[in-house]
């Protein structure tokens, strides 16, 4: 049989069509990867720039740039920070950081960072040592106008060099910060959301050995701006302001004690908080156990009567349960009639 020349002329240019329009297309894509690629790397740079405002100057001893056809991603090889805004300066030290973004969002940068990370005062050995097996960052928004940061943590562990010590080790770490009013120019309120699990901070005392599994929610209040500028610096208009640290929903839990509790504190002249949080605790009994240890104090059945006595009752997540004030004044924390511990001035 033989074809019919016009049918096969017609296929010809259909197939031709076809092979045409797959160039196209795929040109076209090359040209938006490239372009894609351009705006991410303008990202990058302005990010930087910002952080360099903040006296926070981040370099890479080698740079490559790759992830066609869907991504792009930079890799920074032998990543170093000048933390200039120090006291004193630091300088930071990673492996490599390796920074993604998609081709149709390129203002959404996911960082993920080698360890281990040193830190050290400028021009000496380091004295910090961080480690973890999963580091990852994001940044939502343009540099001007930031929007949303998260950093989560695997397993990680802060270790002093010299003397060798444990300062801080965790199962998982998360912190996110979003602009939840304002923006970046005018008045931003900020969202912050911290969780940890299974985190010990052994320093802070035999009580801070206990693993602790946290989830605390805040919104600061105050701010003049969010331009680039160090963070005590942004908690000292805070305090000139007149603002606030809210916390909305705090839930903590440490062995057989959990607490839940909202409240307000501020920042005083020195820096340090003031306020109050009120608190419903279950298992109080196990915290008080660890604070008489901790302080080689025997303070009997009669105490617990008199903190029950005093916080009435109460029932959290079905356990028996008491509500103590959380009173924070100069930074120190009291819980009833039970101290804490002290938080490090703000500024």
């Amino acid at each position: 049989m033989i074809s019919d020349p016009v049918s096969v002329r017609r296929r010809k240019i259909r197939y031709l069509t076809l092979l045409l329009l797959l160039l196209l297309l795929s040109g076209g894509w090359i040209v938006f990867w490239y372009v894609a690629q351009t705006k991410a790397q303008v990202a990058i740079d302005g990010w930087k720039a910002r952080e360099a405002r903040s006296g926070r100057i981040y370099q890479c001893g080698s740079q490559t740039m790759g992830g066609f056809p869907f991504r792009i991603e930079v890799a920074c090889g032998q990543a170093s920070a000048a933390i200039q805004s120090a006291h004193p300066p630091l300088d930071v030290k990673a492996g490599q950081i390796l920074v993604v973004s998609q081709v149709y969002d390129p203002t959404l940068l996911i960082s993920e960072i080698s360890a281990p990370v040193t830190i050290a005062d400028a021009g000496q050995p380091p004295h910090l040592i961080a480690n973890w097996t999963l580091a990852q960052s994001s940044l939502r928004g343009l540099p001007q106008s930031p929007q949303r940061v998260s950093v989560v943590l695997d397993n990680p562990t802060l270790d002093r060099a010299d003397p060798s010590e444990r300062l801080l080790s965790a199962k998982h770490i998360e912190l996110h910060g979003r602009m939840l009013e304002g923006s970046a120019r005018k008045d931003p309120v900020i969202e912050i959301d911290f969780q940890s699990v299974q985190m010990t901070v052994p320093p802070a005392g035999r009580m801070a050995t206990t693993p602790i599994d946290a989830n605390i929610d805040g919104v600061i209040r105050g701010l003049k701006d969010f331009s680039p500028k160090p963070w005590p610096d942004r908690f000292r208009e805070v305090q000139q302001a007149g603002g606030s640290i809210e916390i909305r929903n705090a839930r903590i839990q440490q062995g057989d004690t959990l607490a839940v509790g909202k409240g307000t504190v501020k920042i005083n002249d020195h820096g340090k908080l003031d306020g109050q949080i009120n608190v419903v605790v279950a298992g109080l009994e196990g915290l008080i156990n660890e604070f008489a240890a901790a302080n080689k104090q025997k303070l009997g059945f009669s105490f617990s009567i008199g903190l029950g006595l005093l916080g009435g009752n109460a029932t959290l997540e079905g356990r028996r349960a008491i509500a103590l004030p959380l009173r924070i004044s100069d930074g120190t924390m009291m819980l009833g009639p039970i101290k804490l511990g002290e938080i490090p001035a703000l500024f």
